[in-house]
């Protein structure tokens, strides 16, 4: 005979594997440094190629000022105020993929530890059936 309970709970758990477990059970799998850690490298990298390509844009598009004034322009200055702003967005962004990836972590690990404790709630229900008395036989209802 099968066990309600157990059926209902198997079903829960394919329930939530299709749905939030989608997004959270892969992001469990990781310590939380090396979650954030994996993020800020992508986040670096995004931001350098972002703001490269900004600068690129701009450049293109006073192209023909910069052309025509470059001699009385002070490269030197130029050069520094745009390290500083490259560093300071790389800092914003930095910061807020911080707070954006901590946070999704936390909520991960929240919503796959009732997952973790459905799993151990199971394994229970499979252990008592395990343990029932060696004379014991399940005939599933009529007959014998």
């Amino acid at each position: 005979m099968l066990n309600e309970e157990k059926v209902r709970t198997m079903n829960r758990l394919a329930l939530y594997e299709q749905t939030e477990g989608r997004k959270y059970l892969p992001v469990s799998k990781y310590y939380r440094s090396d979650y954030i850690g994996l993020a800020l490298i992508k986040n670096f990298f995004l931001v350098t190629i972002g703001y490269i390509l900004i600068v690129g844009a701009v450049g293109v598009y006073f192209g023909d000022y910069l052309m025509e004034n470059i001699h009385k322009m002070d490269i030197m200055e130029i050069g520094i105020d745009i390290v500083l702003g490259y560093g300071i967005v790389l800092l914003i962004y930095t910061v807020l993929t911080y707070i954006q990836y901590s946070v999704k972590y936390h909520i991960a690990k929240k919503s796959v530890r009732g997952y973790y404790e459905e799993l151990t709630r199971l394994e229970k229900m499979y252990n008592r059936e395990e343990r029932k008395p060696a004379g014991y036989r399940n005939t599933g209802g009529i007959g014998g």
